[in-house]
């Protein structure tokens, strides 16, 4: 760790942070939302916002693929997403939802500005996003498809967006 130039999870706590925030809307999988905290680490996300049937740390599922994520990365839990995001809206966040529907932006054409805070939230992995939870996001972006399949799993989504917004927000650290 210490030739890869990476930091203790001491200093992720008190490190400056890219202000974005993963929420994660009623993920069935443990493994999922584990793969999310490595992600969230990686990128020095603010914290994840877990909700409803989302699991929680401790938990041997989560921590098979987070690989110890779950010590850096702050996280919190609200039962009901919608409380979650009236929240975080109240904390000056722009809520979008990773979701396609009529009215999603391809992630291509958005672009996050430097000076705002981001809650990225992301649906259940058979259901989506929530109905109610979409009612209140600031915008829905999707990420375009080609294939035969019209969704990717939630993790995987969660990297490309995370890498997305921290390109073209340039990033806290340009290495």
């Amino acid at each position: 760790m210490d030739e890869l130039g990476r930091i203790t999870p001491e200093r992720f706590r008190t490190a400056d942070k890219f202000p974005m925030v993963f929420v994660l809307d009623n993920i069935r999988s443990m493994t999922n939302t584990g793969s999310v905290f490595r992600t969230a680490d990686a990128f020095l996300l603010e914290e994840i916002v877990l909700c409803g049937l989302t699991g929680t740390p401790p938990h041997r599922e989560i921590h098979k693929t987070a690989l110890g994520a779950t010590e850096s990365v702050a996280w919190r839990y609200f039962a009901k997403t919608t409380d979650a995001i009236r929240q975080l809206k109240a904390e000056g966040y722009v809520v979008i939802a990773l979701e396609q529907t009529t009215h999603s932006l391809g992630l291509i054409k958005f672009t996050p500005l430097k000076n705002r805070k981001y809650a990225l939230v992301f649906g259940n992995e058979v259901k989506g996003v929530d109905d109610g939870v979409l009612a209140l996001c600031d915008h829905c972006l999707e990420i375009p498809q080609f294939g035969t399949k019209h969704s990717l799993n939630v993790a995987v989504a969660a990297g490309i967006v995370a890498w997305d917004f921290y390109c073209k927000a340039g990033g806290l650290i340009q290495k």
